[in-house]
């Protein structure tokens, strides 16, 4: 049996620290402690070369359980679908009515940090109710 490999997500966008600051409320991640020698984040970027200054951002889970998150600066926007995306699972184990109205509760919150509703699936008997949703940066994910 292979070893499991901890993993790190890594997404491209244009403001790598706003998008990072919107998963951590989004999951409850935080922002790691700055590399040694440096008292924050700040100092730390502007050491480094004008032309990768805010060109990376971090997060990671308080509890050492999910990947850390990892986002990266590219120069290109948006085009298309993304290939990989990520469930917020915040409906597991529940159906129907009370299922919609837990996923409409977090879509509310995730609102206010500044994420829109692309589109609502509602269950049809067979899968129960899912919210595809748009982060800052316009990159889906689902309520799941």
């Amino acid at each position: 049996m292979a070893d499991v490999r901890m993993i790190q997500v890594a997404f491209d966008c244009a403001e790598p620290e706003r998008v990072a600051r919107f998963w951590c409320e989004v999951l409850g991640y935080v922002v790691p402690p700055p590399p040694a020698g440096f008292e924050s984040w700040a100092a730390f970027d502007a050491s480094l070369p004008a032309e990768v200054q805010g060109s990376a951002f971090a997060c990671v889970d308080p509890n050492g359980v999910g990947p850390r998150l990892f986002f990266q600066r590219v120069p290109e926007g948006k085009v298309v679908k993304n290939r990989v995306h990520l469930d917020v699972r915040v409906g597991t184990g529940l159906v129907g009515a009370e299922r919609l109205a837990a996923l409409q509760a977090e879509q509310a919150r995730l609102e206010k940090l500044g994420a829109t509703v692309f589109q609502v699936q509602l269950a049809d008997g067979f899968n129960e109710s899912c919210i595809t949703m748009l982060d800052v940066e316009g990159n889906e994910f689902c309520l799941d």
